[in-house]
């Protein structure tokens, strides 16, 4: 089956959506994330503004070490 994102402008419409949703028992999953974060890391990923930290070596991928 296809898998559908929905991007609702306001409170109201995200209701909606979920309403119909629970109505038809369709599952819903939300982002635990704020769009406006999600917007802002994929911006910077693709200014190549980030840097990649390697979890075995935290302090040297920061240049701490």
């Amino acid at each position: 089956m296809a898998t559908l994102i929905m991007h609702p402008q306001n409170k109201e419409q995200a209701a909606a959506l979920k309403a119909i949703a629970k109505t038809w028992k369709i599952s819903v999953e939300t982002s635990p994330y704020d769009p406006d974060f999600v917007d802002m890391v994929k911006k910077a990923e693709k200014r190549g503004n980030y840097k990649t930290i390697d979890p075995a070596d935290v302090w040297g991928s920061l240049k701490l070490k």
